[in-house]
């Protein structure tokens, strides 16, 4: 028998391997997973795309006939139902294997605990719980959705030293430098949808798409209240190449709401009369679509309501070392806000990387529901 010891180095391959599935396996979850006979590594695999076959599938079907007696480790429980592909746990029962050993339980209704038990109930010793915390970070975005409903929520902004989106006139082309604007088009390239208000997408007038093209191509949506957006915009005049979701409030005139969808855009409607209320609406209805990351680019008041909800889960800000001053000019998080310090949101491992002078910084908050609680609903456009 292997030594618990001697599990880690094989379950920490395993995450690796899970990773390399980032942005092409959505909204299925990252796994990965490695088969050892003995001490040696005879199997590995990792999911790669929606509908591909699974980790455990690929590492056994390279470890071939040294599968039987192995010990398979596997970042996420093994699923027990027919979907688009067979269920694992026959495969690992087919295979001969004698031991596996299980980051953590899968909450997806078809299997929560359904796969582990049947491996069990077939006499395989099943061990839950190694490195569980790495491997659900990892999932974070996955476990989100099943677990509430809602995507896991990006929020992306380029700022000057001095905190300034802008400059007081509007004008903020280019703040960052063009290692960091093509470190957005990468992020963009993995995403379901690129999210912004309508005051950002009149004054920008952004196309809002990949390029070079990513995995994904994301949806992109506009909150727009009223349903104002220009139909001469880039972003309505490619909406039949690219898809564009606005997001309109029951204020919307009919007729706007209509000129937008002749024109290729897919309009979403809330009748409700609170904005706060309609931007959770559309995260719900984003959920149902099994839209895994969004990817939030603007304006302040998005990015304040968000905030105030306590929806955004990860930042990703670049700071470029210039200063425009201007007490009119706009900064990046509007909204309610907190009022003490010590209930500000901490990021939880914060990494820093400089792109040719820009300080590229990213993290994942840690809500503390303490401060939430202090909050109240606050409009976005």
């Amino acid at each position: 028998m292997i030594e618990p010891s001697s599990d880690l180095p094989h379950m920490a391959l395993a995450l690796e391997l899970a990773s390399r599935g980032l942005g092409g396996v959505e909204p299925n979850p990252m796994v990965g997973c490695v088969i050892v006979a003995g001490n040696r590594v005879v199997g590995q695999g990792w999911h790669a795309r929606f509908g591909g076959p699974h980790a455990e599938i690929d590492a056994l079907a390279l470890a071939g006939p040294a599968a039987e007696g192995a010990t398979m480790y596997v970042t996420l429980e093994p699923c027990c139902h027919h979907g688009k592909t067979p269920p694992c746990t026959e495969a690992i029962l087919q295979a001969g294997i004698r031991r596996v050993v299980v980051a953590h339980r899968d909450p997806f209704p078809r299997v929560d605990g359904g796969g582990i038990g049947r491996l069990k109930a077939a006499g395989i010793q099943v061990d839950v719980g190694l490195m569980e915390s790495a491997s659900r970070r990892l999932n974070a975005p996955y476990l989100k959705l099943i677990q509430q409903g809602r995507p896991w929520i990006v929020a992306k902004w380029a700022m000057t030293l001095d905190g300034k989106l802008a400059t007081r006139s509007g004008d903020s082309r280019w703040i960052s430098g063009q290692r960091s604007r093509l470190r957005v088009h990468q992020l963009r390239g993995r995403m379901d949808a690129i999210l912004v208000g309508v005051g950002t997408a009149r004054a920008d007038d952004p196309r809002l798409t990949v390029r070079p093209p990513g995995l994904r191509t994301p949806v992109r949506i506009v909150l727009d209240s009223r349903a104002s957006l220009a139909t001469d915009s880039h972003l309505v005049r490619t909406a039949c190449e690219t898809p564009v979701l606005v997001a309109a409030g029951p204020e919307a005139p009919r007729q706007r709401l209509r000129q937008l969808e002749l024109a290729g855009c897919e309009v979403w409607t809330s009748e409700s009369a609170d904005r706060q209320q309609r931007l959770m609406e559309l995260l719900d209805e984003l959920g149902r679509r099994r839209m895994t990351h969004v990817l939030v680019e603007g304006g302040a008041h998005v990015f304040g309501s968000l905030f105030d909800a306590g929806a955004i889960d990860e930042v990703h800000v670049f700071i470029a070392a210039k200063l425009i001053g201007g007490s009119t000019a706009a900064s990046p998080m509007a909204g309610r806000g907190l009022s003490k310090m010590q209930q500000a949101v901490a990021l939880s491992e914060p990494s820093i990387e400089v792109l040719d002078g820009d300080i590229y910084f990213q993290g994942r908050l840690s809500h503390d529901p303490h401060a939430l609680a202090d909050q109240q609903h606050v409009a976005c456009p």
